[in-house]
């Protein structure tokens, strides 16, 4: 069903704000939208002309404040890259996204036109934890210094990757942030319990960070993940020290993160552990 907006004022080529019957003020962003448009016209919304819509009022506020500051054709080019990765990722992206990821490319680019080079310090591991959201932000990253003539440094694929988590699963950055630096802390305390250096491009490290990362994830809905009475008898009187480690790690998990974590985590870690202390 199409729906029939009112436009209230043209803000560019690409933006237009409408007023909306159940929303009522709304950001209409698609490419050349605004073109040509004038106020008191009718303009129609619907998925088919591949329109996004911004609804939240400080969502709004933040974009349309952000506009004079952004170059006309890096708006256009944007909202190009949110349909792709949409399309990519197969779902529809919260509507924050706009305001951040506009915002963040806006700066990016202004920093590699200055040459200004910087690190990524969870690199390896936004790979490990979102690797579908990482192959995409590659592919962005590929657009943007194919389009912009410019070179990113590769740590701004991390950045996107995150920027894209956060629009398909409605987690703040903060959040998202937060359990990458308490990942990064567990991997420290391994390191110095276990006095060895992880190989962060071997397999096994990747699937210990994605199983912290889903034991971090169980933790924060509450999820729990079943009693092994026997199997936790066995790891105990077998790997002492790595069970011992786990503990240690699901006591940290638990402090940081204000919650409970289910104590059958600590089997899986201490499997994890094991593999990775037997490896080395």
């Amino acid at each position: 069903m199409k729906q029939i907006l009112t436009i209230k004022k043209v803000l560019n080529n690409n933006v237009v704000i409408a007023q909306h019957d159940v929303y009522k003020e709304v950001v209409l962003i698609g490419n050349g939208l605004g073109f040509n448009r004038t106020k008191g016209e009718p303009i129609s919304f619907d998925k088919a002309d591949k329109t996004f819509l911004l609804k939240d009022e400080k969502e709004k506020e933040q974009y349309v404040n952000l506009l004079p500051y952004i170059e006309e054709n890096l708006i256009g080019f944007t909202h190009e890259l949110l349909l792709f990765i949409e399309k990519e990722m197969g779902k529809e992206l919260n509507e924050h996204i706009h305001v951040a990821l506009t915002d963040h490319l806006a700066f990016a680019i202004n920093r590699a036109k200055k040459d200004m080079q910087f690190s990524n310090p969870f690199l390896y591991e936004i790979e490990a934890l979102y690797p579908k959201e990482y192959n995409v932000a590659q592919a962005v990253v590929q657009q943007v210094e194919d389009r912009m003539a410019i070179s990113f440094p590769e740590g701004e694929i991390g950045f996107i990757a995150l920027h894209i988590h956060s629009a398909v699963t409605d987690k703040s950055l903060r959040d998202i942030n937060r359990y990458n630096i308490l990942i990064s802390q567990l991997v420290e305390i391994i390191e110095a319990n276990l006095d060895l250096q992880l190989k962060k491009d071997d397999v096994d490290y990747h699937r210990l960070i994605q199983h912290l990362h889903r034991a971090i994830d169980r933790a924060h809905q509450g999820q729990p993940l079943g009693e092994e009475n026997k199997l936790e008898e066995v790891l105990k009187k077998e790997y002492p020290v790595c069970y011992n480690l786990a503990w240690k790690l699901i006591k940290v998990m638990q402090n940081q993160l204000n919650k409970p974590v289910d104590e059958a985590e600590v089997l899986y870690l201490t499997i994890h552990l094991q593999r990775l202390l037997h490896k080395s």
